[in-house]
């Protein structure tokens, strides 16, 4: 899903339908009457809160495996630059300390986003730019090889290189699919329409359990969403390995 909205606008969504369902269920069991003995609806209602559990923990799995993802994809990006870096400097000069400039500079414009308010231009300019030094890091490479006995680790950390910021960028790109959320809400407000029409029903309701009931649901659809929000949100994958690693490659 995409980050044009906030997670805690679309939880304040899911909270609100669920309180207007209930409350719908509620008007509708006014006009229903008690059922003597064992109340064959009360399995629809159990039913459908087992439904909406399991639901939520396989989309919260979802979530934190994709977090995950990404956090690892940050960790291999930041080990990779200082692999090269490193095999960088087995180089003579004058090359090895052109190419160690353009690999800092290279790890400097990793950790800017980091530091800066998303803006999806601004990121698309940081992925053209990068793309860009990539190609600039080839070619250096491409010149240095020659006469090198070090061509195949070179090469083979440059391919490193740009192979793990492209599988970073579409960890990042990745989201929860919209009909996985659409299919969430359904799940929230059916239960929520039928716990009001059962209470009514029996004349018994429970505002303390019912409230308790949508608070946490919000709370863990919440959870759920901020994971899917990369770029913003409480949720978000520390830039720490890209700061050590542009740490350990000195200020040139």
């Amino acid at each position: 899903m995409s980050d044009w909205l906030d997670s805690w606008l679309i939880t304040l969504l899911f909270a609100a339908s669920m309180t207007i369902t209930w409350y719908l269920g509620r008007r509708f069991g006014r006009h229903l009457y008690p059922e003597p003995g064992e109340d064959p609806g009360m399995k629809f209602t159990d039913a459908s809160v087992a439904l909406l559990g399991l639901l939520l923990a396989f989309t919260f799995s979802m979530s934190l495996g994709r977090h995950d993802q990404r956090r690892l994809a940050v960790v291999a990006e930041s080990n990779a630059i200082g692999d090269f870096y490193t095999c960088a400097s087995l180089l003579k000069e004058p090359k090895r300390s052109q190419l160690q400039v353009v690999i800092r500079e290279y790890a400097q414009l990793q950790l800017q986003k980091w530091h800066e308010p998303f803006d999806a231009a601004a990121e698309e300019q940081a992925i053209q730019k990068s793309q860009r030094m990539q190609a600039q890091m080839t070619e250096m490479v491409a010149q240095a090889v020659e006469g090198t006995s070090i061509a195949v680790p070179l090469t083979n950390t440059l391919n490193n290189l740009t192979s793990t910021y492209a599988s970073r960028v579409a960890a990042y790109d990745e989201g929860l699919p919209w009909s996985i959320v659409l299919l969430l809400f359904l799940s929230s407000v059916v239960p929520a329409f039928l716990i009001g029409m059962k209470q009514e029903q029996t004349r018994q309701v429970h505002l303390a359990g019912t409230f308790s009931f949508i608070v946490l649901v919000s709370l863990v659809v919440f959870v759920i969403l901020d994971l899917n929000q990369p770029h913003r949100g409480l949720i978000h994958v520390s830039g720490q390995p890209l700061e050590r690693v542009l740490q350990s490659l000195g200020s040139g």
